[in-house]
């Protein structure tokens, strides 16, 4: 054994023999100066206080008190004794009530994939830090899913065909896929009514979101995706948005910009995605208050959150005499 090792194990016993109970005992005693309030302020019998003193005197083999028949007294080493319990039970106190906070409020360190961060959960956290003030999100981004058990996450918001074995499991919301542009680019090349339409345009693609899915019956064997490829699904959307090309994007990476009208909807086609968004964490910390709290908040914002097809898709015959006000206007 190696001598850090066996100093820590030393440690260890050493804990294991603390009569750590009989240390608060000899504290409230030495405070009353009397066994009988010592054993009324700790809810137990003076019989039972009698003991634990006992107990803490053989084991450091000094007396602790000076008894008489009506009083008691600190002796020279229970008073040397006395302020190292008391620092050492504040201490303890301290940090018991450190982790109680802990567990209410402080950090919450949540992982999830920079896409939904962005486009999704970012715009909505004012609401959260309006209502809990006293959490403090740490949000981790990254497309491979964290191991719980090796790092100090508590939760997570993933993207999954189905949930996770071994953690909690919550689907909040299904998603979709659908083809957007700018609106100058739908003006110019209409909207996508059938697969030819696709054509048309300059297509933008992603590993995430390949135009492959789009194909229907009737499209045309010899039809391959074209256009610039990027490997991330803000990328894309950011391209779309610049009028660089059609894209088939997430819904919930797309609406907010759809709302604003930087970009529309190429048709009223959409496409279910086989993944989920999934709130995910161990077991263990759905029991903290904390966690709690951003789970029934995330419900709220994900029940609130419209389907695709709540959101009209816009007719370019309506956006050319738009267009041409913007040029003549300058804008």
């Amino acid at each position: 054994m190696s001598e850090r090792r066996k100093r820590k194990t030393e440690v260890a016993r050493s804990f294991d023999r603390l009569p750590l109970n009989a240390l608060r005992v000899f504290e409230a005693v030495a405070s009353h100066l009397s066994f009988a309030e010592a054993a009324e302020a700790l809810h137990v019998t003076p019989a039972a206080v009698s003991m634990q003193i006992r107990t803490l005197e053989d084991y450091l083999r000094v007396p602790l008190f000076r008894r008489s028949a009506r009083a008691i007294a600190l002796s020279t080493e229970g008073a040397l004794l006395l302020p190292g319990v008391r620092r050492g039970l504040a201490e303890l106190q301290h940090s018991m009530q450190q982790l109680r906070q802990h567990r209410s409020g402080g950090a919450l360190n949540i992982t999830t994939i920079a896409s939904l961060l962005q486009k999704w959960l970012l715009p909505r956290l004012p609401q959260f830090y309006s209502r809990h003030p006293h959490i403090e999100l740490s949000i981790h981004t990254s497309p491979e899913p964290v191991d719980f058990a090796q790092s100090n996450f508590h939760a997570g918001l993933r993207m999954t065909t189905g949930p996770t074995p071994g953690l909690f499991n919550e689907k909040l919301m299904d998603e979709w896929f659908l083809p957007v542009c700018s609106p100058e680019l739908l003006a110019r090349f209409g909207p996508v009514r059938t697969p030819a339409d696709l054509k048309r345009y300059p297509l933008l693609r992603s590993s995430d979101e390949s135009w492959s899915m789009w194909r229907h019956p009737g499209m045309d064997n010899d039809w391959r995706e074209r256009g610039a490829a990027f490997d991330d699904s803000l990328t894309v959307l950011a391209a779309a948005e610049q009028g660089q090309g059609l894209a088939l994007t997430r819904w919930a990476l797309a609406a907010q910009d759809l709302g604003n009208g930087r970009i529309v909807r190429a048709s009223a086609e959409v496409l279910p995605c086989p993944r989920s968004y999934y709130f995910v964490c161990p077991e263990s910390y759905l029991e903290l208050p904390k966690v709690q709290q951003l789970l029934g908040w995330l419900r709220e914002m994900a029940a609130a959150f419209p389907r695709p097809d709540s959101v009209p898709t816009p007719q370019p015959t309506t956006m050319r005499p738009r267009l041409a006000r913007a040029r003549r206007s300058g804008t």
